[in-house]
Parts: C-alpha cells; sequence; structure tokens
C-alpha cells in the first residue's frame, strides 16, 4: 500500500511517501502529485523516510514528475531515501540530475 501525502505547502509542496509504489500504484501516486502540483506550482520536496519499495515503473513516475516541474522552472528535491531506494537512482544515474539526499 502507498500513501502520498501533502506536509506542507507554505514555500515548497514539501510530499510524504510511504509504503510501497509499483507498477500497480504508479498511476495513482502520479494523479495525486499531479493534482498538488497544478493546485499550487512551486518547489516539490519528496519525504522519502517512510517509503519502502519502488519499481522501475515508479522511476519512470519520477522522471515524469521532475520534468514537468523542473520544466516548468521550479526544483525537483528527494529527502530521506533509503540507501536501497537510492541505489535505484544511482544505477541509472537518476541521482546525477535529481537531487536526491
Amino acid at each position: 500500500m502507498q500513501q502520498v501525502k501533502l506536509l506542507s505547502a507554505d514555500e515548497k509542496l514539501n510530499i510524504a511517501l510511504t509504503g510501497e509504489i509499483d507498477a500497480a500504484t504508479s498511476e495513482d501516486f502520479y494523479a495525486q502529485v499531479c493534482a498538488m502540483y497544478e493546485n499550487d506550482k512551486k518547489d516539490v520536496q519528496f519525504d522519502c523516510a517512510a517509503l519502502e519499495f519502488i519499481d522501475s515503473t515508479t522511476l519512470g513516475t519520477f522522471v515524469k514528475l521532475f520534468k514537468m516541474v523542473t520544466g516548468e522552472g521550479y526544483k525537483f528535491r528527494l529527502v530521506n531515501v533509503r540507501p536501497r531506494i537510492k541505489k535505484l537512482f544511482e544505477i541509472c544515474a537518476l541521482d546525477r540530475v535529481m537531487e536526491i539526499v
């Protein structure tokens, strides 16, 4: 099960991700984030402390979100990324284009 929760939207959209995001849930994840962003366009930060699993479909979803946000001049950042998940971004060299902390 995955959960997308808007923690704050003061200076940036701070979105907490929990559980698992995979091929079965990535479209819902994308739609929820897009709705939050379209409602209040600004920098986007994902807090991934409670994110337990992603798959290659989710990596593609992050790329689509990254292109959407940065294409409009805003910043895109992932924080508190677990080492196992960060490794997936590194394998695909996404850590070279996305800010991942």
